[in-house]
């Protein structure tokens, strides 16, 4: 039986995972290692139930007495604290799910490497943060790496039986987002109920408004560049209002290959279970004569600032995407409590790393998690005295 962890089973990736352990056979073909969730102590009982892991572990410390009572009497070790989710990474396991959004994948994610098995990688955030790290961390110990993000999988299966030294450009896809075709001055109105809101994709709110304010897709490119190693100008951004091309590989010789399939995370994450096979998946088939036509548009950078801001991160290099995604992180935390407005968070961002970039050594190159944490509190200590400037604005 394949051993298997789940870390940020209850969101929307760990949620779809468990739904395909569960249809391919789920403790009858699994042995559960770890099940990790933020606060949402129901559903992790839930799921820990079913599928009967070693240890459930739940962020959030308050949340320990409700999970004890909630799985009194199954013998599942219980434990909470962020501390506890990386700790749980060190219980080996054949293949991990890292799906915790944000920064505090990282670690669980790290660590989890030290078996040698497979990290399946939904958590971006890794590679943005740390990707020379961890993939130097995964060569030290024979682990692999798999891509769960939709365009990095679709990426990933397009250039099975190619070489990297023919490939021109990598295009990854972007559906525009809840305000797409808003007209630019509504932008800066727009509330948390209506970012939140996507037209194609079932996401967990935080990724839902990164969507709109595509710094997901900005995420996403810089991710693009760690994982698969090409150069920043080898990276291309197009808006797909459709969300059915995930992304495109273009060869040296002129020729294209992308992948297309429904806007359903069950696919990347069903192909990094059971790669380097292809297993029946509970996806919906495609109908190209029902759907007609395919629309492909360049992102407008008046209303994305967020892509021209990951470029500008790929061009300094070092430990910018770790301040990159924390000061982004922060913003969006500030624009869900209502302290700023939507256009803000970029502006945030942006000044966060004028700050950085010329007193702390953002520059340099990270030889050590420890740098790239340090880099993450100290890009949200200085986004936290932003965002309270505008607020008293």
């Amino acid at each position: 039986m394949r051993s298997v962890s789940v870390f940020g089973s209850t969101g929307s990736i760990g949620e779809s995972t468990i739904d395909l352990l569960t249809r391919q056979g789920g403790t009858e073909t699994y042995r559960l290692v770890a099940l990790t969730a933020g606060r949402n102590v129901r559903r992790l009982a839930e799921q820990a139930r079913a599928l009967r892991p070693e240890v459930a572990v739940i962020a959030e410390e308050a949340a320990l007495p409700a999970l004890r009572d909630a799985l009194a009497g199954t013998g599942i070790e219980i434990a909470a604290g962020p501390e506890a989710v990386a700790e749980a990474a060190l219980r080996p396991a054949d293949w991990v799910m890292s799906g915790i959004v944000g920064a505090a994948g990282l670690v669980p994610g790290f660590r989890a490497l030290a078996h040698g098995g497979t990290l399946a990688l939904a958590n971006k955030e890794s590679l943005v943060t740390a990707g020379p790290l961890l993939m130097a961390e995964a060569r030290r110990h024979g682990a692999r790496i798999l891509p769960v993000d939709s365009e990095h999988s679709a990426v990933f299966q397009a250039l099975v039986g190619e070489e990297m030294d023919a490939v021109e450009l990598i295009t990854i896809t972007a559906s525009g987002g809840a305000f797409r075709d808003w007209p630019l001055e509504r932008l800066a109105r727009a509330t948390v109920a209506e970012a939140s809101t996507h037209p194609n994709w079932a996401m967990g709110q935080r990724i839902t408004i990164d969507s709109a304010s595509m710094f997901n897709k900005a995420l996403e490119v810089i991710e693009t560049r760690e994982f698969f190693g090409v150069a920043p100008e080898q990276i291309d951004v197009l808006v797909h209002p459709e969300s059915l091309v995930h992304a495109l590989v273009t060869f040296r010789d002129g020729g294209m290959i992308g992948h297309l399939g429904a806007p359903d995370m069950r696919h990347a994450i069903g192909y990094a279970l059971n790669w380097p096979a292809r297993a029946h998946l509970p996806v919906a088939r495609l109908n190209l004569a029902e759907i007609g036509r395919l629309t492909f548009a360049a992102p407008d950078p008046a209303r994305y600032p967020a892509m021209r801001l990951a470029r500008e991160v790929m061009a300094a290099g070092g430990l910018a995407g770790a301040a990159f995604n924390a000061a982004k992180e922060a913003a969006l935390d500030g624009f869900i409590a209502g302290r700023i407005g939507f256009t803000a968070m970029a502006g945030v961002v942006e000044e966060v790393l004028s700050r950085l970039s010329g007193s702390s050594g953002v520059g340099k190159t990270p030889s050590s998690l420890d740098m790239v944490l340090e880099t993450d509190r100290e890009a949200r200590r200085v986004a936290c005295e932003v965002i309270a400037k505008i607020s008293r604005t």
